[in-house]
C-alpha cells in the first residue's frame, strides 16, 4: 500500500508500505478521504514534539472498515467510520472523568503512531464511528476538525446573549464560529485576523463583524465593546494578555495553542474581573456530537474545504497549505 511517510524532519516521501493486519480490538480502515492538519505540516518540519519517526502521518480521516482482529464484531466490515485519532488506556485518572484526550497514556493516531495518510490505517475499534449516509464521503473526514470547536465550547457553555470574540480565521476558528452560531446560537460573533481573506471567509461561515489589527490594535476597533467569551485560536503567546485586557468582568476566555514561549499576564488582570480560563487539546468523545451536528445541518464542512488533491501529489497539497493562506483553508487529500 502506499503512504505518506515522514522518515524524519523535512524527509517527505510517498513510500510503498505492507498491508497492516488489526490487532485484537481493532479495526482496519481502508482509507477514501483525509484532511490536511497544521500539525501534520509540523510534523513534517520537525517542529511537533510529540511526533515520533519515522511516522505516516495524518489523524483526519474517513473510509471503510475492511479487516477485523480478534474481539471485534465481523459485522462491522463494511462500515462507513470516521476515525477518532485519541487512543487511550480508559484507566488513569484523566479517563476515568472523562478526558482521555489527557490520558498519561496518550496514543495519537498520526503523531505517535501510524496515521490515516495512507491506504490502509488501523485503529482501535472503539475509535471507528459509523456516519450515517447523509455525510458524504468527500467531507468525512472534517468530522475530526469540528471536535476541537466542539471540545473547547464544551469548557465554555456559550450561551445566546453571549458577544463572543475569535481570535484567527483559519480552520480552527472558522469550525469555531460555525459551531457558535449553528449549535449554541450565540447572537455576536466577533472574528480578529490579518488577512483580509481569511476574514472574509470568517464572515462566509457566519461571523457578524469582522477585525484586521494588521495595523490597528484590535483594543482601538472595539469601541469599549467587551467579549464575554473569547477563544483564542491563533495561539500566538501574546494573544492571552489582550483577551484578559479586553474581556468583560466573569467571562471565559478558551485557549487552543501549543507554543512553547512563554507569555506574560499579571494575576491581577484574571482575578480583577474573575475570568475562567480554559484549555482544550483534541477531543474527548467528541466525534457522536458532532456527526450529530453534521446530520442535522447545524455546520457546514463544505465551507472550509478549498481544495481536493489525489494521494500522490501530497507534497504539493501540503506546502499550498502551508504556503498560501490567503486562498487555501481545509486541503482534502482522495486516497483510493
Amino acid at each position: 500500500m502506499k503512504s505518506v511517510v515522514i522518515e524524519q524532519p523535512g524527509e517527505l516521501v510517498l513510500a510503498e508500505r505492507p498491508l497492516p493486519t488489526p490487532a485484537a480490538g481493532e479495526v482496519r480502515v481502508k482509507v477514501k478521504y483525509a484532511s490536511i492538519c497544521g500539525s501534520d505540516v509540523h510534523i513534517w518540519h520537525g517542529h511537533n514534539p510529540f511526533a515520533k519517526y519515522p511516522r505516516v502521518i495524518g489523524h483526519e480521516f474517513f473510509g471503510v472498515i475492511d479487516a477485523v482482529g480478534d474481539g471485534v464484531d465481523a459485522g462491522r466490515i463494511g462500515e462507513r467510520v470516521a476515525v477518532d485519532p485519541v487512543a487511550s488506556c480508559g484507566h488513569c485518572y484523566p479517563c476515568s472523568v472523562g478526558r482521555p484526550n489527557v490520558c498519561t497514556q496518550l496514543s495519537v493516531i498520526g503523531v505517535h503512531r501510524d496515521g490515516g495518510f495512507s491506504e490502509y490505517a488501523v485503529a482501535p475499534a472503539g475509535n471507528a464511528y459509523r456516519l450515517p449516509e447523509t455525510i458524504p464521503d468527500k467531507l468525512a473526514s472534517m468530522v475530526e476538525p469540528f471536535t476541537i470547536a466542539a471540545n473547547i465550547t464544551a469548557f465554555l457553555q456559550p450561551q445566546p446573549q453571549d458577544v463572543a470574540l475569535i481570535y484567527g480565521a483559519g480552520p480552527m476558528g472558522l469550525t469555531a464560529i460555525q459551531v457558535l452560531k449553528g449549535v449554541y446560537k450565540v447572537a455576536q460573533v466577533l472574528v480578529v485576523d490579518r488577512l483580509p481573506e481569511r476574514l472574509e471567509l470568517a464572515q462566509a461561515n457566519g461571523a457578524d463583524r469582522v477585525f484586521n489589527n494588521a495595523e490597528v490594535p484590535l483594543a482601538g476597533q472595539l469601541e469599549g465593546l467587551q467579549p464575554t467569551l473569547i477563544i483564542d485560536a491563533a495561539c500566538h503567546p501574546s494573544i492571552l494578555a489582550e483577551a484578559a485586557a479586553l474581556a468583560s468582568p466573569a467571562a471565559r476566555i478558551g485557549l487552543l495553542g501549543f507554543s512553547g514561549e512563554p507569555c506574560s499576564i499579571t494575576q491581577q488582570s484574571l482575578t480583577s474581573k474573575e475570568l475562567s480560563l480554559f484549555t482544550s487539546r483534541l477531543n474527548s468523545h467528541r466525534f457522536p456530537q458532532v456527526i450529530a451536528w453534521m446530520e442535522a445541518g447545524l455546520i457546514q464542512p463544505e465551507k472550509l474545504v478549498t481544495h481536493y488533491f489525489s494521494l500522490g501529489e501530497i507534497e504539493r497539497a501540503m506546502t499550498l497549505f502551508e504556503k498560501d493562506p490567503r486562498t487555501c483553508c481545509k486541503v482534502v487529500l482522495a486516497m483510493q
